[in-house]
């Protein structure tokens, strides 16, 4: 051929775009995306079959050096360079990249900071238990497999994988044109999620929600609002926003601090910090005095503030202008079918569903197929046993093995024979006509036969394995005849590895603002809400706590802290008890005035002997102040479902008492449009201070109480209802020294409760207070005594209520106030509670019962920590006076 027809003319617009996009397609299939079956790159799939195929680095072996893993990787299967390798290897062995690591490190293996790992010849590696299970029954010709690059052997196209990969450990990838970020997930929400699908491949994304969440990343985060979520869930796409937790806690010297313990994932703390220092520098941070990093294996970094600083300010500003608060962009990106393909949670699921249906389903072929050639060599050792002499001289007179096997092969018998003989009849060559020929892989496993297979127990033990494989191969042909069967082994294969390897969620989901009635969500349990002396509050579910006896020495309700030989305010001391129901409104009335409003469920939680978190977590309080007084608000709605907790339409009112006597009356309606930065509630002096709140309905009447056991009852109608930014009037007038403690709201069938500061207590009839007109000095309540000491807590209570007590030390008991005795008010009433040396009476709280609680409790005194049993022994009988 002439070099003129060798030649011919392109367009290089043409040629640039087809190379271009053969390259395109090269990087997309072949490099940047996973594998919607296996969730994985080639790069990834290449070094663990390498690891299990070439090393056998199962997780039982000893660690390699992955210089080793890197060459033969490199050498056999991946063709590219070794530093990408090992950087792949790296991070499929890093905790805070994966949320299930595939490849356990022995080294140094980098930092959540971002430090590098070690060189590869200093690092050794092997494969963790998932990941050995990602490539469970290879070698039963599950997957297909493709020549390597150098075709010198053979490589899987994909991995059969346990485990669903895809959505577990996600992953990211930039390709040409396109780019992939998928959101790892908690592996027992996964395989959840695949058992109902499998069980119904008809339900609906908002089903599937209720066993995959959302996200689960492998850093402890909290991830805000539900509608990325739903996105991602329905079309592949959406927007997760995570976010970080801060705490504040107050130090001895009243300077606050930001503890942040666990940062958004994929967040360097380093940069973090170095962001937070620059917006100080810059004067954007004008609060912040100091920061220092104590992280280790776990986040804590201190941020220190100015005095005059308001935490939660400075909490919302790092989570605006700092990546303490970041997204994570969804793009379900990965090739299905060979082609790139945005899929929805569905969809992957699906897609995991029908390779696992397939890997089940060649196994079983496979494993049919060994069974069936097995029960064919013992079909040939059956009829050789049975007819051992004309065998044995038939070798006996072949001259070599070559005439011994043309005559076996020419030796036939009626099938008659063998089916005597238990033998099922399964290769048609083995069949001619109605005789019975052996088939050469028979011959040559009668010619293999050794002498002490000859023994009558090696006959019977043949006979034996001869019928299991029968059976086996029973249940194989069942398998392959019927999709429920599938179904059930990959469920089953899921639920084991659940079983094994699933672990807790690390990420919580919660609500954004405005975007879903989460209280749709909670169930309105009783909950016991406690706040201490120095702001530190909690809640406990009711259930917690034991109705006990009159006179019990409780159970550990709060741990505390107790300066011994200090002054008391060197300690702490719970100082508010209450119940509420989880739907509830809390109003906190703090000391200068102000009105904050929290839902129960917002409170922190904790055990009953735990401490609780700081209430500046929990409210934006101003600098210097306090919490003085708190009231529950039931949650109310109307016919449809809205909330009228706050609605004009409710008549009640908010009644004041303060520590000098004077009172106020403010409607609850006002109180509508509070703010997360609290509201004015009452104007408060500079020497008084804030002493309770009652909800009122318009017509009651009103009881003072001092600490010197002084009453004045008086009629809710005296007062007029004020302003918020008022101070009230007189309500009683306490003599000097005297101060108010308690403010009691009567009811029909109800009395007056008042307990001292040693335990002492009692009931009184509300008949035996005459209601006067406010502004008196009172009438006596309660005789003072040495024995008795200062009056601590009044409240209206009834026959069938129950009562919390809490100490100064903690320590609480739950008592039936039917056990309470009546007595008039000249009288000093009977022990409550028995208390150690150095203990008084904080605080007394009545219980509201849940419906669906045991009312009747454990009469059993419990007391946990110490030795108390001494003291148990010498509480009080239920009949002892204080009179």
């Amino acid at each position: 051929m002439s070099e003129e027809h060798s030649i011919a003319p392109i367009n290089v617009a043409d040629e640039m775009s087809k190379s271009f996009l053969d390259y395109s397609m090269s990087v997309i299939i072949s490099r940047a995306l996973p594998d919607a079956r296996d969730g994985l790159k080639p790069s990834q799939r290449r070094i663990l079959y390498a690891m299990h195929n070439d090393l056998s680095l199962s997780p039982t072996k000893a660690h390699l050096k992955s210089a080793r893993i890197v060459g033969d990787t490199m050498g056999k299967y991946h063709p590219h360079g070794d530093s990408a390798i090992y950087t792949t290897l790296v991070n499929m062995a890093q905790p805070w990249t994966m949320r299930e690591i595939l490849i356990d490190g022995q080294g140094n293996f980098g930092s959540v900071e971002g430090d590098a790992a070690a060189a590869m010849r200093y690092t050794e590696a092997r494969l963790t238990h998932l990941g050995s299970a990602m490539m469970t029954d290879l070698d039963k010709e599950t997957v297909d497999l493709q020549p390597t690059y150098d075709e010198t052997r053979d490589e899987p196209v994909v991995l059969p994988a346990a485990m669903p990969n895809l959505l577990v450990n996600g992953g990211t990838g930039i390709a040409v044109g396109m780019a992939t970020n998928i959101p790892p997930h908690n592996l027992n929400e996964v395989i959840d999620g695949i058992c109902a699908t499998i069980d119904n491949p008809r339900i609906t994304i908002d089903e599937l929600k209720t066993h995959i969440k959302g996200p689960d990343f492998p850093v402890k985060c909290q991830i805000r609002g539900y509608n990325g979520i739903d996105s991602y869930f329905r079309t592949g796409k959406g927007s997760i926003r995570m976010r970080g937790t801060v705490e504040i806690e107050e130090k001895a010297s009243g300077i606050s601090q930001l503890i942040i313990t666990e940062v958004p994932f994929g967040v360097n703390r380093a940069t973090l910090q170095q962001r937070i220092a620059e917006l100080v520098n810059t004067k954007v941070l004008t609060g912040i005095s100091g920061m220092r990093d104590l992280s280790d294996e776990q986040t804590r970094i201190e941020i220190t503030l100015k005095r005059d600083a308001r935490p939660q300010v400075i909490v919302n500003q790092l989570f605006k202008l700092t990546s303490l608060e970041t997204s994570f962009g969804v793009n379900m990106l990965a090739i299905h079918e060979r082609r790139p393909k945005l899929l929805n949670v569905r969809e992957a699921l699906d897609c995991y569903i029908e390779h696992r249906r397939e890997v089940v389903i060649r196994r079983t072929r496979y494993l049919l197929r060994k069974a069936e050639e097995r029960a064919e060599t013992l079909e040939a050792f059956l009829l050789a046993l049975g007819h051992l002499d004309d065998f044995i001289r038939i070798i006996r007179e072949s001259k070599n093995r070559e005439e011994a096997r043309e005559k076996l092969k020419a030796y036939t018998f009626p099938t008659e024979t063998a089916e005597r003989l238990g033998i099922l009849i399964r290769s048609q060559a083995s069949v001619q006509g109605d005789r019975y020929v052996f088939t050469d892989r028979q011959v040559n496993a009668i010619l293999e036969l050794r002498l002490y297979q000859l023994t009558a127990m090696e006959v019977d033990k043949t006979k034996g394995e001869y019928d299991s494989v029968l059976a086996e191969i029973t249940d194989f042909l069942d398998i392959l005849a019927r999709e429920a069967r599938v179904l059930g082994i990959i469920k089953d294969e899921l639920l084991e590895i659940k079983e094994k390897h699933g672990n807790p969620r690390n990420c919580e989901i919660v609500p954004d603002e405005g975007e879903i009635a989460i209280e749709d969500l909670i169930a309105n349990d009783g909950q016991v809400v406690t706040i201490s002396h120095r702001g530190y509050i909690k809640r406990t579910p009711l259930a917690e706590y034991r109705a006990q006896k009159r006179g019990g020495k409780g159970v550990r309700g709060m741990q505390t802290k107790q300066a011994a030989g200090k002054d008391e305010e060197a300690g702490d001391f719970v100082e508010h008890l209450f119940t509420a129901g989880a739907h509830d409104y809390l109003m906190f009335f703090t000391d200068t005035g102000r009105v904050y409003v929290e839902r129960v469920y917002q409170i922190p939680e904790g055990s009953r002997a735990s401490k609780g978190r700081s209430i500046n977590n929990l409210l934006d309080l101003q600098p210097q102040e306090k919490i003085a007084a708190t009231l529950r608000v039931e949650y109310l709605t109307d016919d449809e479902g809205n909330d009228i907790t706050f609605s004009e339409d409710r008549k009640e009112n908010i009644v004041f008492a303060t520590r000098n006597g004077t009172v106020k009356k403010t409607q609850l309606a006002d109180f509508r449009n509070y703010r997360k930065g609290g509201l004015i509630a009452i104007r408060i002096d500079e020497d008084n201070s804030l002493i309770d709140v009652r909800l009122t309905s318009g017509e009651d009447d009103i009881c003072l109480v001092t600490r010197n056991g002084l009453c004045v009852r008086c009629s809710e109608s005296t007062l007029r209802a004020m302003g918020r930014a008022t101070r009230g009037v007189w309500g009683i007038r306490p003599r000097e020294g005297d101060y108010v403690v308690g403010m009691a709201v009567p009811a029909p069938g109800q009395a007056m409760l008042v307990a001292s500061e040693k335990g002492i207590g009692k009931r009184t009839p509300f008949e035996d207070y005459p209601t006067k007109g406010r502004g008196g000095k009172g009438m006596l309540t309660m005789k003072i005594t040495e024995k008795t000491g200062s009056v601590v807590s009044s409240l209206a209570v009834a026959e069938d209520d129950e009562l919390m007590l809490m100490t100064n030390s903690g320590q609480s008991v739950r008592i039936r106030v039917a056990e309470i005795r009546e007595a008039g008010r000249n009288t000093s009433g009977v022990k409550l509670m028995g208390l150690r040396e150095g203990e008084f009476l904080q605080s007394v709280a009545k219980v509201v019962v849940d419906d669906e609680e045991d009312s009747e409790g454990d009469d059993d005194v419990t007391v946990e920590g110490g030795d108390d049993s001494a003291a148990a022994a010498e509480a009080p009988a239920a009949d002892e006076s204080a009179e």
